[in-house]
């Protein structure tokens, strides 16, 4: 019955959009006019999509609002894969019916430079290093983070991203200037200022949702002004709570989905310094910032559709739909830097940075092989070996009493080991 009227609305909005287009003298400016027919198409998508896409695992403020960012994936997916059949010249170009200030060439900034905490040569600021790096970009990292916790709801998987970032802009400084920092910079200031007091406020609202008390009542049928309200603010918290439990020791199924759910946290975010570097945009520009709001909304659906699918995957048969997006989105993105800027992903990684890196992925080879293969034939022949000890237990003890039922005893024990091995 909603989904009726929201159709009438849908109807009303594009006979509205009609009606003033018959009625507006047409301009004469092809570009306005492509820009224009562009956006009411896209409007017309979206209304669409809110009202008939698939509802997603999330009903709180509204089902609607998660169906509207579903439609802006794809929206934004479609947009990708145009940018990526263009030319490099023509792409960087399209992004001025944009914005008009983009698709021009633009400086890198480079934080590395002096990297003294306290610089005695400038009698004025001895600390001016420090308050250099306190730009807009350090509140950025700390909200950033605690979002990512809300959508992760685990520590040490949220750690493990923060650190391993760090180490890829380690690598990666010879390709991107902007990833030149000082040591400081890497380890206290994001690490353990911005990133861990991000995780930890992160984790502090977790553990709030998971004790909260998740009893609705209609918002009509509260008495009191103070408890609508109460009610209404409440709207924007979840329906129910599902605590995150990985687990990605307990089998090889796990693991190596908890490891491809890194490996895309840390390619989305590479993705987001590749992007405006081949395409020109500066860090502070507005689509920047988009993008990230985009992901913010889109990421903790697909994280919680990924960990449905994983904990239950007789119920949950296949992955969920914004899952999908998203790993297309990241791989889209990626492609466009590919094509962009070949040049600059080819540049060959220093040869003590690629020692470190295959030392790395050989340790966790090693680990992956212990745990999950060689571990369980280990602990399956120390099984195996006690039941035989324990069946010679039994059969010398039966001989030594004398009581004649030995053979009875082990045909039953043959019996009890046959069993244990099926």
């Amino acid at each position: 019955f909603r989904r009726a009227h929201t159709l009438t609305v849908l109807f009303i909005l594009t006979c509205a959009l009609g009606y003033v287009t018959l009625l507006e003298e047409t301009p004469q400016d092809t570009a306005y006019n492509t820009k224009r027919g562009i956006v009411a198409s896209i409007l017309v998508f979206l209304c669409f999509g809110v009202t008939q896409a698939k509802d997603g695992p999330f009903s709180r403020p509204h089902p609607a609002y998660w169906r509207f960012w579903l439609c802006v994936s794809v929206v934004y997916e479609l947009f990708l894969i145009f940018i990526l059949f263009q030319t490099v010249q023509d792409g960087r170009q399209f992004m001025k019916y944009i914005d008009p200030h983009l698709g021009v060439p633009l400086p890198e900034r480079d934080y590395g430079g002096n990297c003294l905490i306290y610089d005695p040569g400038n009698e004025t600021d001895p600390f001016h290093n420090i308050w250099d790096k306190l730009d807009g970009f350090v509140p950025a990292h700390f909200f950033g983070w605690y979002l990512k916790t809300l959508m992760i709801r685990d520590w040490w998987m949220c750690m493990i991203i923060s650190v391993m970032f760090e180490f890829l802009e380690y690598s990666l400084e010879h390709q991107l200037p902007n990833f030149s920092e000082c040591w400081w910079d890497h380890w206290i200031m994001d690490v353990i200022l911005c990133n861990g007091l991000g995780i930890y406020c992160g984790m502090k609202t977790l553990s709030w949702l998971s004790l909260k008390t998740y009893k609705w009542q209609g918002l009509w049928n509260i008495p009191t002004y103070k408890g609508k309200m109460k009610r209404i603010v409440f709207q924007f918290t979840p329906y129910s709570w599902v605590k995150f439990e990985w687990k990605p020791a307990s089998s090889l199924r796990r693991w190596l989905a908890v490891c491809g759910i890194i490996f895309v946290f840390l390619l989305a975010e590479l993705n987001t310094f590749y992007l405006k570097f081949v395409l020109w945009m500066p860090p502070e520009h507005y689509l920047v910032l988009l993008r990230l709001v985009f992901f913010v909304n889109v990421g903790g659906v697909a994280m919680r559709e990924i960990y449905d699918f994983m904990d239950d995957p007789k119920f949950h048969k296949k992955l969920g739909q914004q899952a999908w997006l998203v790993a297309a989105i990241t791989a889209t993105e990626f492609l466009i830097v590919v094509k962009y800027d070949p040049y600059t992903l080819t540049l060959s990684l220093p040869f003590y940075i690629t020692q470190c890196w295959i030392l790395g992925i050989i340790l966790v080879l090693t680990w992956t092989a212990w745990r999950f293969f060689i571990r369980d034939i280990t602990l399956r022949y120390k099984e195996i070996r006690r039941q035989k000890q324990e069946h010679k237990y039994e059969k010398d003890k039966c001989l030594s009493n004398g009581d004649g039922h030995a053979s009875v005893l082990d045909e039953q024990t043959g019996n009890k080991l046959r069993e244990r091995k099926l």
